[in-house]
């Protein structure tokens, strides 16, 4: 009985863990002049709880999201961010949809 509660509690924190999500925004720049705006775009993911203990796709989908929005217009980041989470609910699972709205630009000094 005892390995089998180290056993699930080892099971639930390993599935408890995520990485810290960094959206790269300018610093002190002027439009025009350190990249070039390309237009507005969007971007979504979809995280689902199985069971309310099983996540999948829950830690990837933020970031998921914002490459989504950034690569439809072929940028290297977002400016001007809106977030948005809605949430679902079915029988054995929640599900989380993320989408992340900006404008895309493309920097001029990496160049």
């Amino acid at each position: 009985m005892k390995k089998l509660l180290i056993v699930f509690v080892a099971l639930a924190l390993a599935g408890c863990s995520g990485v810290p999500v960094r959206f790269p925004t300018p610093v002190n720049q002027v439009e025009g002049k350190d990249y070039k705006v390309l237009g507005e775009s969007e971007g979504s993911s979809v995280g689902i709880m199985l069971f309310q203990v099983i996540p999948i796709n829950q830690n990837d989908r933020f970031q998921k999201a914002y490459d989504e929005a950034v690569q439809k217009l072929g940028g290297d980041r977002l400016i001007n961010l809106t977030i948005e989470e809605r949430w679902w609910w079915a029988y054995v699972l929640n599900g989380y949809t993320f989408t992340v709205k900006g404008t895309v630009v493309k920097d001029l000094t990496n160049k």
